[in-house]
């Protein structure tokens, strides 16, 4: 690891406006969520995928989707959005990203940024999100794209897109819908996993977790920051996970499947989390696994790498839904009963002595 001064370097160098930690050829693994690992590997395992991604490869209009952002938005150069062209050679300078992806703003209010392309990824940002965010807040989210492109997630990114525009046009035909809606979900649940892997690599770029805090409660509630609180923001979280029933869980996750990103309040805590781990300060001190070792990954240790962290997160969920998976896991008795306080809060009355039961409690 190498701490790099200057500004923007000539020959093609992509040097940084301001000192930064970098990160020679460090590998996405590095930074990867666990989920988003295990969610990719469970993706590849569904029926049909395979099948149905050799396919789509091989017609998916790529070229017209540069065309259109080349007549229809604006590159991103020394000569237009210079302030940003600076930010994503640094990005990619930071994570030894050798070839500088093309990026575009296109016109939409709604604040949005992605990654897509097949053959070679392409940056979006929305107008939206140039004005809300601030330098090193967009720095952070340039960085969160970078990172998309680094993992390689844009294919599977512009397949889903695809995907979701194909499964509105096949609704017609008997069981083609679910056929599609079937990859699209896993797709979904993939996607909503490989951002929080780009949330972490956002943050090695911009190297300020304040920054990132703010362009995600900005990304939530508008540019009103003196109105909001990071504390506060991350308070919505904790009790996002804690609060409720069983009946709460299972709507969290019905709420949940139709979004291609997870929850912002979520989506900071487990930054934050990360932020503060033993992994990411690993990272900061150049200890981190490179990309010329990618090849020697034990795929096994990927998979238990992703157990225990799924085991991890259940055993430390306050989540109700959780709870009763890590009771049952546990061998924990009375499933009938946890299931009915689950469901009602824990209102529900045992009965008294004797076998017969009371009302329940209102």
């Amino acid at each position: 690891m190498t701490d790099s001064t200057g500004g923007t370097g000539s020959g093609g160098e992509n040097q940084p406006s301001r000192q930064r930690r970098r990160f020679p050829g460090i590998s996405s693994r590095a930074y990867e969520h666990p989920a988003d690992r295990s969610a990719l590997v469970a993706l590849r395992k569904l029926s049909g995928f395979d099948t149905v991604f050799k396919a789509l490869s091989g017609l998916l209009p790529e070229r017209s989707l540069r065309l259109l952002f080349l007549s229809d938005s604006v590159r991103v150069s020394d000569a237009q959005f210079a302030h940003l062209h600076t930010m994503l050679r640094d990005a990619c300078y930071i994570l030894d990203l050798e070839k500088v992806p093309p990026m575009y703003v296109t016109q939409d209010p709604k604040p949005n940024a992605m990654c897509i392309g097949l053959d070679e990824p392409i940056i979006v940002v929305t107008t939206g999100l140039v004005e809300l965010l601030d330098e090193e807040e967009m720095r952070a989210v340039i960085g969160h794209e970078v990172g998309h492109a680094l993992s390689g997630h844009s294919v599977y990114r512009t397949v889903l897109l695809f995907l979701t525009g194909l499964a509105v046009k096949v609704a017609w035909i008997p069981l083609g819908n679910v056929a599609v809606m079937a990859i699209v979900t896993a797709l979904r649940e993939w996607f909503r996993k490989s951002e929080l892997s780009a949330d972490r690599a956002g943050l090695l770029v911009g190297q300020d977790l304040r920054a990132s805090m703010r362009g995600l409660m900005k990304i939530a509630g508008g540019n009103h920051l003196h109105e909001m609180n990071v504390d506060a923001f991350l308070e919505q979280a904790e009790e996002y996970e804690a609060g409720g029933d069983l009946r709460d869980s299972v709507l969290k996750i019905l709420n949940v499947l139709p979004r291609s990103h997870p929850f912002t309040t979520v989506r900071a805590a487990e930054l934050k989390k990360w932020a503060e781990s033993r992994d990411h300060q690993r990272i900061m001190d150049g200890h981190y696994p490179r990309r010329d070792e990618d090849k020697d990954t034990s795929v096994t240790d990927s998979f238990r790498e992703s157990a225990s962290h799924y085991a991890e997160s259940v055993r430390s969920s306050k989540d109700p839904l959780m709870k009763l998976v890590g009771d049952i896991a546990g061998g924990a008795g009375d499933l009938g009963g946890k299931l009915r306080d689950r469901f009602t809060g824990g209102t529900g009355n045992p009965g008294g002595s004797g076998g017969s039961g009371g009302p329940a409690d209102a």
